[in-house]
This record gives C-alpha cells, sequence and structure tokens, in this order.
C-alpha cells in the first residue's frame, strides 16, 4: 500500500452535485475529494447554502458520503488580495468545518515572485494565521503552485522564508513553466508539500498557454520521474488528478480518464 492517498478535483466534473461527486470517487477507488466546483457553480459557500442551507445540515448529509473531502479550493491569492476577497475566503471556513476538510486552497498570485511580492504574501499568512488562531476546530490553508511559485527558484525562496506555509505543489506548473523534472523540484520543496495535482499534457504552440492537456500517460509530463519521487521519499499526503473539464470542456468526461489515474497512482 502506498503511504499516500488519492483524489479527484471536482473541476473534472463541474455539474455534479456533492453525492454523486462521491459516488464517481467509490466507483473508481479514490480515497478522498477535492472540492472546487459543484452543481455547475464554484462559488462554494453559496451552493452549500442553496443545498443544505445551514453548516449543520451539511455535516448531516456529508457522513452519508463515505468519502472524505481533503480541501476546499478558493479563490483567495496571497499575493494581491482585497478586503472582499479575504471575506470571500472566510466565508468557506464553516463549511469546511462542517466536511470535516483540513485545508482550503489559496492561490500563490504575482507574477514575478520579487520582494514585494513575498512580503505581500507575508502580510497574508500574517493575517491568517490571527484568524485561524480564533477558530476552535483545525483548519489550514494550503498555497498551490499556480502563478509566480510556478518558477521553481521562487518556489525555493518561499519556501525557505515561509517554512511553517504548506504547499499544494502542481507537478505540472513547475515543469512546464521551467523544464525542470519533479525530482529537482521535489529536492527543494519537499518537506512543505501535503498535496499534489497531476496531469499531463503535449506541446501546443497555437493555444493561449502552449500546451494542450491530454489524459495521464498520453502526453509529454514526465510521470515515471514523478512516481520514482513517490515510491522513494514515502510521501503520506494527497495525490489529486486535476482533470480540468470546467476550464476546458473540450477534455473527455473525467470518468474515461480516471482509471489511468488509477492504474498509474493508486496502490
Amino acid at each position: 500500500m502506498s503511504p499516500y492517498a488519492t483524489a479527484f478535483s471536482s473541476l473534472g466534473c463541474p455539474d455534479l452535485e456533492l453525492d454523486a461527486v462521491a459516488q464517481l470517487a467509490k466507483r473508481h477507488g479514490i480515497a478522498m475529494l477535492e472540492l472546487r466546483a459543484l452543481g455547475g457553480q464554484v462559488d462554494l459557500p453559496a451552493y452549500f447554502a442553496a443545498r443544505y442551507g445551514t453548516p449543520a445540515e451539511l455535516r448531516v448529509a456529508a457522513k452519508k458520503l463515505d468519502v472524505p473531502v481533503v480541501a476546499l479550493g478558493t479563490s483567495l491569492r496571497l499575493i494581491g488580495n482585497t478586503e472582499e476577497d479575504r471575506e470571500r475566503f472566510l466565508a468557506y471556513i464553516d463549511w469546511a468545518r462542517a466536511l470535516d476538510a483540513p485545508f482550503l486552497r489559496v492561490f500563490d498570485g504575482g507574477t514575478h515572485g520579487d520582494r514585494a511580492e513575498l512580503e505581500s504574501a507575508g502580510e497574508t499568512l500574517a493575517w491568517w494565521e490571527a484568524e485561524r488562531a480564533r477558530l476552535t476546530t483545525p483548519v489550514d490553508i494550503i498555497v498551490e503552485t499556480h502563478d509566480s511559485l510556478a518558477e521553481p527558484d521562487v518556489l525555493e525562496a518561499f519556501a525557505v522564508r515561509y517554512p511553517g506555509c504548506k504547499l499544494l505543489w502542481d507537478t505540472h506548473h513547475t515543469w512546464r513553466r521551467s523544464g525542470e523534472l519533479p525530482s529537482r523540484t521535489w529536492a527543494r520543496i519537499g518537506p512543505a508539500i501535503v498535496h499534489m495535482h497531476v496531469k499531463d499534457s503535449i506541446t501546443a504552440p497555437d493555444t493561449r498557454h502552449g500546451y494542450r492537456y491530454v489524459p495521464l500517460g498520453e502526453g509529454e509530463f514526465p510521470l515515471s520521474d514523478l512516481r520514482d519521487v513517490l515510491r522513494e521519499s514515502g510521501f503520506s499526503g494527497v495525490v489529486s488528478l486535476e482533470w480540468e473539464r470546467l476550464w476546458h470542456p473540450a477534455l473527455a468526461p473525467l470518468e474515461e480518464v480516471l482509471p489511468a489515474f488509477r492504474s498509474l497512482f493508486a496502490a
């Protein structure tokens, strides 16, 4: 048995309701859920309020899912956020606690990761620590390597500067940004990682980002290198398939690509 748990992001099935997402995970032997979109929307507090009314009612419903939720995906960015952004983020906390979800995902933000941006990130982290200290049920943030932190040099500097900050490492983004193998990035920041996103792509110069997503194992991402990292490191966090069908509706249904994910990453 692998020491890590498997999950998938509901970005891959954004129109499904919560119970249907849990059923999909159980059919494919996926251990946990990462929630970003449900019922066709990404405003999860609004979704939960409309479907369940209160966090207490959501807690009752969640007990029947039989698939734990590891994280809720928020839109807060560490760098460049506003008071309104922070208020929207705080609305997730009671719902996360109702689901016993240990983490709220936030983005890094920024563009270059220079000193000013890293200081801005630190100010947000200090604000969050003050908010977190008021909570009776533990909930923490994980910071996704999405924008400035997708550059491995900046990511390493961030991890050194804020060693207590937990990371969601998007293994695809750091590799696409720099060409650096996952094993090298892991060597830089491994102790801070509690969650990983995996996906695959092929070079496509005619697209906005210069690549196109494809099912795992059908693209250029160095999967064997990442699997070596997982095997040799004893990583005990979460490895999650982020199949971005909400943003890329031409992608195949999530159910069609989950078998490849399970064969590559499930014990």
